[in-house]
């Protein structure tokens, strides 16, 4: 519900919203556990908004004085996906928001 009421207002920037409270408190438990570096999945999809994405855990990286471990790992999304079909993986098919969501439903609705 916290989601929901931060985002209502301007739903182009939900995704933005969502990067940065999902890895602040990413890099704030790594720091907190004692970790060396932190990175996250966020960087694998090719359509997630890779260049803020990587803004962002810069952004933290610098306040919570932990490295940011950066790579670009899109350029293994498509072998990702086939070994995770291969091994009967469950690959969810949108990022987790309800609008998200929403939206991946609506476009499977049209095609009926």
């Amino acid at each position: 519900m916290e989601f929901v009421k931060n985002v209502i207002d301007d739903l182009n920037e939900r995704c933005v919203y969502c990067y940065e409270t999902r890895i602040k408190e990413t890099v704030k438990y790594a720091k907190d556990h004692g970790f060396d570096l932190f990175s996250t999945t966020l960087l694998v999809s090719p359509y997630q908004k890779h260049e803020k994405i990587k803004e962002i855990c810069e952004k933290y990286s610098k306040e919570f004085e932990i490295e940011f471990l950066y790579a670009d790992f899109r350029v293994n999304f498509r072998a990702g996906q086939k070994s995770a079909r291969e091994n009967n993986l469950y690959m969810q098919k949108y990022c987790g928001c309800i609008f998200s969501e929403d939206k991946r439903t609506a476009f499977v609705r049209k095609d009926f």
